[in-house]
C-alpha cells in the first residue's frame, strides 16, 4: 500500500483533480505497519518525516523503548470537554492552551463556579509536562511555580512520569524536530486535529543511561526556575511602581469613572471633545480618572515624550518572502512575543527585505513590544537572544531611553497601562492602534529616583534571567540532538 500526501493544483477541475508531481510525497506502507498502527489509513500516520524520525531513534548509540501507559506514566490524561460559562470576573481565572508557551502567561478570562465540569481537575500541577492535543498539536511546556495550580482548558494532555528525570527528558525530546515529528504523526481528525492519552502508549523514544537523562532534566528544571525568578522580579517591580503611585485597585477606579445602573454603564461626552471619534472606549472617563490619581504622586508625561522615548516604530504591511533556516532573519508573529523561543519561527529573506528589516523590523535587546492589531496590548521586552530577530507588522516597537526602560515596561504591562492602551483602539472588525495612539498614553514619571533605578534594575535582571533560561534549554536540546540522537 502507498500512503500519499499531496496538494491539488490551483487550476484543477475538482471533479477530476490533478496532482502536481513536484508536490507529491509518498511512502510505501506494509500491511503489518497498518495493523501495528491500529488499522489507521490516514497518510499522516505513515508520514515520511515521522518514519525517518523513528529510524533515527532506533539507530541511536543508546537503546530505545516504547512507552507504556501502565509502566512509565504516573498520570497521562486529558480533561472532558465542557461549555464555559464566562464572567467578567470570578475566583476561577482560566488560561487557553496557547498560553503554555508564554514565559509569563496572562489570564484569558474567568469562568463561573457553576460551569459543568470538575474545575479542580483542570488545574495543572508543578512538574507536569503539558502538550497541546487539539488544533495545534505538539506544543509542549512544563508546569513551574508561575503556572502551578492554574486552570487551563481541556485541550491539553497532562503528563507525569513515574521516574522524575523522565519528565524533563521527554519534554526535551518533544522540543526536537525528531520528537515532534513522531508525536504529531499520531494525530487524527479531518477538520481539527487531535491526539489522545492513548497515543502515548507505544510511542517510541530514546532510552539513554540514567545520568544522561538526569543531565537533560536538570537543565530543563533550571531553565524553568530562571523563568520563575524572572517573573518574580517583574512582580516586585510592578508592586514598587503601584505602591509609589498609591493607585487604588482597578475596580475602584472603574466605579469612580462610570455611572452604573442595572443594565448599562455610562458617562457624558461634550460635542467639542469628540475629535471625530464616536467609539465609547475612545472617550472613556477611566483615562481622566486614572491620570488624576497619577498626577498626585508623579509627573504625567506622554509615552512619546523625548525624555522617555527615542522612537515608536509601526512597520508597514508587506508581502513576505520566506527562506530556509540559516538563509534569512528569524521572523515571529505577535502571538509569540511572550515566548522564550517560538517553535514555529519563519525566516525572512534578506535579499527581498533588507531595507525594511534594517529600518522597521529589526529587534534590539530591551526594546518594548506592544501588539497593535487583533489582540491589543500584549506587552513584552526583547531578551538578549532575540537580538537581530524580526517580528511582524502587528507589533509596535518602543525604543526607550535606557533609564526609563523599566518604568515604561512595567507601566504598559500593568493592568492600569493595558486599560489605557485598549482605550485607544479603533476598527469595526479587527481592532487596531497606531504608533501615534500608543505615544499618547499617559506615563507616570516618579519623583523618587531611587525607586526608578530600582525598578529599572529589576527589569534588566528579569530580562537577563530569561536569556539564561533560554541558554539552559538550548543546552538540553543540544545534548539531546548530539549525544542522544546522534544528529
Amino acid at each position: 500500500m502507498v500512503a500519499l500526501a499531496s496538494r491539488i493544483t490551483e487550476k484543477s477541475d475538482y471533479s477530476n483533480p490533478q496532482i502536481s508531481k513536484d508536490e507529491l510525497s509518498w511512502s510505501t506502507v506494509s500491511l503489518s505497519d497498518i495493523l501495528s498502527n491500529g488499522k489507521r489509513l490516514e497518510a499522516s500516520v505513515f508520514d515520511i518525516e515521522a518514519k525517518h524520525a523513528r529510524e533515527i531513534v532506533k539507530k541511536t548509540r543508546y537503546n530505545y523503548k516504547y512507552l507504556s501507559l501502565e509502566k512509565d506514566f504516573a498520570e497521562c490524561f486529558t480533561c472532558p470537554r465542557f461549555k464555559r460559562l464566562w464572567l467578567e470576573k470570578s475566583d476561577y481565572p482560566i488560561y487557553q492552551p496557547s498560553s503554555i508557551l508564554d514565559v509569563y502567561p496572562t489570564i484569558d478570562g474567568y469562568i463561573s463556579k457553576l460551569t459543568k465540569t470538575n474545575i479542580d481537575k483542570l488545574r495543572v500541577k508543578k512538574g507536569q509536562v503539558l502538550i497541546t492535543c487539539s488544533g495545534t498539536i505538539g506544543n509542549v511546556s512544563m508546569v513551574n511555580k508561575t503556572t502551578d495550580n492554574q486552570i487551563f482548558s481541556h485541550d491539553l494532555l497532562r503528563v507525569r512520569f513515574k521516574e522524575e528525570v523522565d519528565n524533563g527528558f521527554f519534554y526535551t525530546f518533544l522540543k526536537t524536530s525528531i520528537g515532534r515529528a513522531i508525536l504529531i504523526s499520531n494525530k487524527y481528525g479531518s477538520v481539527i486535529s487531535h491526539i489522545e492519552a492513548s497515543h502515548m502508549d507505544e510511542l517510541i523514544i530514546p532510552n539513554p543511561p540514567y545520568l544522561l537523562k538526569k543531565k537533560i532534566h536538570d537543565l530543563v528544571i533550571d531553565s524553568y526556575s530562571k523563568r520563575d525568578e524572572s517573573n518574580d522580579l517583574i512582580d516586585e517591580a510592578t508592586r514598587l511602581l503601584i505602591d509609589a503611585l498609591e493607585l487604588p485597585p482597578m475596580d475602584e477606579i472603574e466605579k469612580e469613572a462610570f455611572s452604573y445602573s442595572k443594565e448599562i454603564s455610562s458617562f457624558p461626552v461634550r460635542l467639542s471633545e469628540l475629535n471625530g471619534r464616536l467609539e465609547a472606549n475612545y472617550h472613556t472617563t477611566i483615562v481622566s480618572v486614572m491620570e488624576k490619581y497619577l498626577s498626585k504622586k508623579s509627573k504625567v508625561l506622554r509615552l512619546n515624550d523625548k525624555l522617555i522615548t527615542k522612537q515608536i516604530v509601526l512597520p508597514g504591511r508587506f508581502k513576505r518572502t520566506y527562506v530556509s533556516k540559516g538563509n534569512g532573519k528569524v521572523f515571529v508573529g505577535g502571538k509569540e512575543i511572550g515566548q522564550l523561543d517560538p517553535s514555529n519561527k519563519k525566516y525572512l529573506s534578506l535579499t527581498h527585505h533588507s531595507d525594511r528589516i534594517q529600518k522597521e523590523l529589526l529587534l534590539k535587546a530591551n526594546m518594548i513590544l506592544v501588539t497593535c492589531s487583533g489582540t491589543i496590548g500584549k506587552v513584552s521586552i526583547v531578551p538578549k537572544h532575540w537580538e537581530n530577530w524580526t517580528v511582524n507588522q502587528h507589533v509596535l516597537r518602543v525604543v526607550c531611553n535606557p533609564s526609563y526602560i523599566g518604568i515604561v515596561f512595567v507601566w504598559l504591562n500593568s493592568e492600569y497601562g493595558k486599560k489605557l492602551i485598549v482605550s485607544k483602539t479603533y476598527g469595526s472588525v479587527v481592532n487596531e492602534i497606531t504608533d501615534k495612539h500608543l505615544g499618547d498614553i499617559a506615563l507616570p514619571v516618579l519623583n523618587d529616583e531611587i525607586v526608578v533605578d530600582r525598578i529599572n534594575s529589576l527589569i534588566n535582571n528579569a530580562n537577563q534571567l530569561r536569556y539564561e533560561a533560554y541558554l539552559k534549554e538550548q543546552e538540553a536540546i543540544k545534548i539531546m540532538n548530539r549525544e542522544v540522537l546522534g544528529l
